[in-house]
């Protein structure tokens, strides 16, 4: 399977996205945001990178940034289904957006109608039944939420048009053990839970068109910004100076850019250059969430193929390893595809055309 830009107006996605704010989650968001054609019909927040307040925060704000302040924000599980929830702090910074700082969120969406409190599970589910086949769900995050909406509605993976999961490792090295991956291993009892599903409605006769669509460390650290991706946004974005984030930098210095926007987002990646060069991975970003989000509105190119994928949630050693079948050694039909190619450069160009664009937008707007 492949997608991408054609020169044809891209079609509209309906989205569901479940994030766990987080730096890439939050560069995801800001792009989606500068799609005009994705209707963000809810964004919910999962606890994972920071605890789940500050993730719901976090969204508000970023929606609030990027001219969305209509799209609801909620909030469904506080914990992982079974194991107590690890964050990740010197990843993403104790606010989870690195050294961005925000003000605080306008009420907005379905908090400035007084249901602030409505439940991400039980909304998403009310959706899908009203919409069957319409929207596409886009998971960013350890995928709790997910695996509750499948508990109480079986019948989502026919409801959904379709889902993209950025999570697992198959055959590649671990970025939380040495075979996991971070979503997967916050929360392995979900994301197993989440494949038996698939698993079963693939049996059932579920189309192969709806399985989920796995972005997988194989795909996502393929996805390697590099600072001068921060200046090129800045200069499409028609910043009045040029913007540079360089390794030979201070740790934590601030970005001066004109447009806020721009200014945000170079303050959120520079921590994560730091991140990834102090694990001796160089001056860089694996933006994961950025291409799955761009997988799931259709908007850069990919290739996937058919396996079935389990989770490992008993074993101390491999806890949260993803593994998964091609060959069909189980006997079982396929539940998932599994992002195999990707085409970075083309990627990076178009989040500095869509992203640049919006920013100027935002600025010029009356």
């Amino acid at each position: 399977m492949e997608t991408g830009r054609s020169g044809a107006p891209d079609p509209t996605v309906r989205l569901l996205l479940d994030n766990d704010t987080g730096i890439d989650d939050a560069l995801a968001l800001a792009y989606l945001a500068a799609c005009d054609h994705v209707e963000l019909v809810a964004v919910t927040s999962t606890p994972g990178n920071v605890g789940v307040e500050q993730v719901a925060a976090n969204n508000r704000a970023l929606l609030d940034l990027c001219g969305r302040p209509e799209v609801p924000v909620l909030i469904g599980a506080r914990q992982p289904l079974r194991i107590p929830l690890v964050t990740t702090p010197e990843t993403h910074g104790p606010q989870g957006v690195g050294y961005a700082e925000l003000p605080a969120p306008s009420p907005s969406g379905r908090e400035a109608a007084g249901t602030a409190d409505d439940d991400a599970v039980d909304f998403w589910i009310e959706a899908a039944r009203a919409a069957p086949g319409e929207l596409t769900a886009l998971l960013t995050a350890p995928l709790t939420n997910f695996a509750l909406a499948l508990r109480r509605e079986p019948r989502l993976p026919w409801l959904l048009k379709g889902v993209v999961v950025m999570g697992g490792s198959f055959n590649y090295q671990g970025n939380t053990t040495p075979t996991a991956e971070w979503n997967t291993h916050v929360d392995p009892h979900a994301a197993h839970e989440v494949y038996a599903a698939y698993g079963a409605a693939a049996a059932a006769g579920l189309d192969a068109g709806r399985l989920p669509v796995v972005c997988s460390l194989e795909a996502t650290e393929r996805y390697e910004m590099p600072p001068e991706v921060v200046t090129r946004l800045a200069a499409a974005a028609g910043c009045e100076a040029p913007e540079r984030v360089r390794p030979e930098d201070p740790e934590g210095l601030r970005s001066r850019a004109s447009d806020p926007l721009v200014r945000y987002l170079s303050d959120a990646l520079r921590f994560y250059f730091e991140f990834h060069r102090r694990y001796d991975q160089g001056y860089i970003a694996h933006v994961h969430d950025y291409f799955a989000a761009g997988v799931a509105v259709g908007t850069l190119a990919h290739r996937a193929r058919p396996a079935v994928v389990d989770v490992e949630t008993e074993s101390p050693l491999l806890v949260g390893t993803t593994v998964a079948d091609y060959r069909g050694l189980w006997g079982r039909p396929a539940n998932a595809r599994v992002v195999d190619w990707n085409d970075p450069e083309a990627g990076f160009a178009e989040l500095v055309e869509r992203l640049g664009a919006h920013a100027r937008r935002l600025r010029t707007a009356p």
